[in-house]
């Protein structure tokens, strides 16, 4: 069995490792492509000073090993990882890494950006945000729900 396909931790991590990970031992690789997102210090105009992200416990790293499930049948890759972290954050700090192996760089591109549409909208993640005005929820986004449906699936997430 090799290395686990969805990891939920509170530890940074390290492109370079999952991606040497993820290519090891596969000559058939003939691209990788990788996403890493990171907590930005404003949100919607307004300073952010500290992130917390919350998640549900297996059930969320099911719902993530779905979509890696569906990024398979839509897509020609040879492997993928997700890493997301939950706990405390601050600007700079990673939070989620997404990379996909194929043969070519399109399924690459293609199957890496579908995860990230897929996790912004269907993985079970609560953010809080710590702002001058004190803390708040995140609500979804009309935008995330927008680039999961050019994928074919209806979020509908975000408040009208």
């Amino acid at each position: 069995m090799g290395a686990p396909r969805v990891t939920i931790q509170t530890a940074d991590f390290d492109l370079g490792v999952e991606v040497a990970a993820l290519r090891a031992h596969d000559p058939g690789v003939g691209a990788v492509a990788s996403f890493v997102g990171t907590v930005r210090d404003r949100n919607d105009g307004t300073g952010v000073s500290a992130m917390e992200l919350e998640h549900y416990p297996g059930m969320t790293e099911k719902a993530i090993e779905a979509m890696i499930d569906e990024a398979f049948r839509r897509f020609d890759i040879r492997a993928a990882r997700v890493i997301h972290r939950v706990g405390p954050l601050k600007p700079l700090d990673q939070i989620v890494l997404v990379a996909v192996t194929s043969a070519h760089r399109g399924a690459a591109f293609q199957a890496c950006e579908f995860l990230m549409d897929y996790l912004k909208t269907q993985a079970p993640f609560w953010k809080k945000e710590t702002t001058p005005e004190g803390a708040r929820w995140v609500d979804a986004r009309v935008a995330d729900d927008a680039a999961l449906a050019r994928w074919g699936i209806e979020a509908g997430n975000a408040a009208p």
